[in-house]
């Protein structure tokens, strides 16, 4: 099988092995995904019976290249022919109950490969001259390829006890890969759930945007929804759960609802923020749910308060509280204003406020909109995308028309108070807003010169006489 290592790496650890007397194996992700015909990725993962900075060490003056140390965790990284990697020495570990850190002592090619998160991951290649290329399967993880499968090499409540991280691993291999979580394995996911209150935010938000952007990242949320995981790492999503019903008038689940519109913007985004605005969109319709007898259930302001919500979640979530966040408040701010425009007679005046509001993200904001779409009445569902069409191409003459995207007022405050002999104060704030609305609601052209008079009238009805001209 040593088609399987074409790579010259490959061949090199091989010798030093052999001048050496040392076992070595590939082992992990490569093999996994080799097997698996998945893209090729760059980092390998070597296993040495014996030290692994010792060999890499050796391996590196022999390839005359640098080698990385990191004696902390007991590996070796060396970069050759645009492969990384990794050479790390075979051990076995125990844990205590009150850490995921574990306690290491050196081992076999078998300590190492039972100590391994999951079968797949838990296949070996040899290094070695006398079996080169040959694959060390111990537990099974080429069948549960073949069957789709994710398991444990050993018994799952010890694995998750011992690493409770590897719960949220395993429902991020199975979403990637489109694997089913068996069946022993889901359940101990479910028993030992707790013990995720261990690990810390950001290596659970980490696993956790890797879920978000799967292809298909629903098949993740509903695996932490059924174990219970998703209320101890996000309760607020969790929240979104159920239907009530109140004379016979029932809501829509609103978590399903929003994996379904996850779902769909990850079919044609691979934006990990827009896809975050997705989750958050309707986060606050917990908080806002009333009840009607006229008009049935009701969320008014839950896109206002869901807003107000966003940088609250992305810190206690340990995401960034930068231009990110800030993306992701201003869509679920705005995420109604295409849907209400899409069912009325849109006027110039609504799209030039949307397309101000919305600037550089008004593409991403009609995606969301979009994906939102989510009736299975397909009669409704043509009539709401072709109204969306017809918005966008709306959107697309006002701006090149008005040039109101990013908008950059044609009068400054500076120009106000050098015409009026004005100071800084509440006087210079009303004529400026007093032009941008007159802009926005199209009373004026977006320019220096229809602005310029526009303010000569308004400081004239506040009593402003102008001491200065401008250049326009």
């Amino acid at each position: 099988m040593s088609d399987n290592l074409q790579h010259p790496i490959f061949s090199h650890i091989k010798d030093l092995a052999a001048q050496t007397n040392t076992e070595c194996y590939v082992i992990g992700g490569y093999v996994r995904d080799h097997i698996m015909g998945r893209p090729f990725k760059n980092d390998v993962d070597v296993v040495i019976v014996g030290s692994g900075i010792d060999f890499a060490n050796k391996l590196g003056e022999k390839l005359h290249t640098k080698v990385a140390i990191y004696k902390s965790f007991g590996t070796a990284m060396l970069v050759y022919d645009g492969l990384n990697v990794e050479f790390v020495g075979a051990r076995k570990e125990s844990y205590r109950s009150d850490s995921r850190k574990p306690i290491v002592e050196n081992g076999t090619l078998e300590d190492d490969q039972n100590r391994r998160d999951f079968t797949i991951n838990a296949m070996a290649y040899s290094l070695n001259i006398s079996n080169y290329g040959e694959l060390l399967d111990p537990f099974n993880g080429l069948q549960d390829i073949e069957q789709r499968v994710i398991k444990t090499p050993l018994e799952p409540e010890v694995t998750f006890s011992d690493d409770p991280l590897r719960m949220m691993r395993a429902i991020r291999f199975a979403t990637q890969l489109s694997f089913k979580i068996d069946l022993a394995t889901l359940t101990a996911i479910a028993t030992t759930k707790h013990r995720i209150n261990i690990i810390s935010k950001e290596r659970i938000t980490d696993e956790l945007n890797k879920i978000i952007m799967a292809a298909k990242p629903s098949i993740g949320f509903k695996y932490l929804f059924d174990t219970g995981l998703l209320p101890l790492i996000f309760p607020a999503m969790y929240q979104l759960y159920g239907v009530d019903i109140v004379d016979g008038k029932g809501h829509k689940d609103n978590f399903y609802h929003t994996l379904e519109v996850l779902d769909n913007v990850a079919t044609y985004s691979d934006d990990l923020w827009l896809r975050w605005a997705a989750i958050m969109h309707d986060i606050a319709k917990p908080a806002t749910k009333r009840f009607d007898k006229k008009l049935g259930w009701t969320f008014h302001g839950h896109e206002d308060k869901g807003a107000r919500m966003v940088p609250k979640l992305f810190a206690e979530l340990k995401l960034p509280l930068n231009e990110k966040m800030k993306f992701v408040q201003k869509l679920v701010l705005l995420h109604l204003r295409p849907i209400v425009l899409a069912q009325d007679i849109v006027t110039d005046s609504a799209v030039r406020r949307l397309l101000f509001e919305a600037g550089d993200d008004i593409d991403a904001l009609m995606m969301l909109c979009h994906a939102d779409v989510t009736t299975k009445n397909e009669f409704k569902k043509k009539k709401y995308r072709e109204n969306f069409e017809l918005v966008k191409q709306k959107l697309k003459d006002v701006d090149e028309r008005d040039q109101i995207r990013n908008w950059q007022p044609p009068i400054t405050g500076e120009d106000i108070m050098k015409v009026f002999n004005l100071g800084p104060g509440r006087e210079v704030g009303k004529i400026k807003n007093a032009i941008r609305e007159a802009i926005l609601e199209g009373e004026i052209a977006n320019s220096r010169d229809q602005a310029y008079h526009f303010m000569i009238d308004i400081g004239a009805k506040m009593g402003l006489k102008a001491q200065h001209k401008l250049n326009i």
